[in-house]
């Protein structure tokens, strides 16, 4: 069950869950992260329980400047070892080969465009690092995909913990709050979710947040897709 109010015992629960998951996979537990709004949150706890943790960051090549900076603040901050995920193509032989596909409106570009800079990577990273299971900050409120999702599933072949999926955004807040952690320089600019410069914009009051990514196109990028 979600709960509006953070507790101490669901931080515990996640610090449990953590150390339950690398125990259980013997040592081989990756958090994936996007370095986006939240992305504090799960470093912080990650790292809290697992000190050293690997963690694979995707940089598709099209990342706000912004998000580069909260990337290296966060790397400083927090024991991890950060592994950086990139397509084999550049953006400039990608957009030779595919031209600027998020700027067709169309479902199948976007898709196309995911796969190749963000999951083809992504899994060749978890590959490379013998990831038996993975860990995420995916929350219910997030998107209607999210909603349907369970706190650990099976995900690319390796087992996938989301120990935060029933936090609630106020929950959330609360704990950057009491841990003094940052939030994305973007988020300050009206963003409430933020991935490549092209396909973020501000959140505009009573709007749903995900319509402000992809152009209202799609809500996931694929990277917590089955497939």
């Amino acid at each position: 069950m979600s709960s509006t109010h953070l507790t101490d015992c669901m931080i515990e629960d996640v610090l449990e869950t953590i150390d339950t998951a690398y125990r259980r996979h013997d040592g081989a537990l990756v958090l994936t992260t996007s370095f986006g709004i939240h992305s504090a949150l799960m470093l912080d706890l990650a790292s809290r329980a697992m000190p050293g943790i690997g963690v694979v960051w995707v940089d598709t090549g099209y990342l706000p400047e912004e998000t580069h900076a909260f990337a290296s603040e966060l790397e400083e901050r927090f024991p991890i070892d950060l592994r950086v995920a990139r397509s084999e193509l550049s953006p400039e032989a990608f957009e030779a080969r595919h031209g600027r596909p998020w700027e067709t409106g169309r479902a199948e570009d976007l898709a196309l465009y995911h796969r190749v800079r963000k999951v083809e990577p992504m899994k060749r990273a978890l590959d490379r690092l013998g990831a038996k299971a993975t860990l995420a900050g995916l929350r219910r409120s997030q998107t209607d995909h999210r909603k349907k999702l369970s706190p650990v599933s099976e995900h690319w072949g390796r087992s996938k913990y989301l120990p935060v999926l029933d936090w609630t955004e106020r929950a959330v807040m609360t704990y950057l709050n009491r841990r003094d952690l940052p939030m994305h320089p973007l988020f300050y600019e009206g963003y409430s979710t933020v991935g490549d410069w092209h396909s973020s914009r501000p959140h505009d009051a009573g709007e749903d947040a995900r319509a402000t990514r992809f152009g209202g196109v799609a809500q996931e990028c694929g990277l917590h897709l089955a497939g």
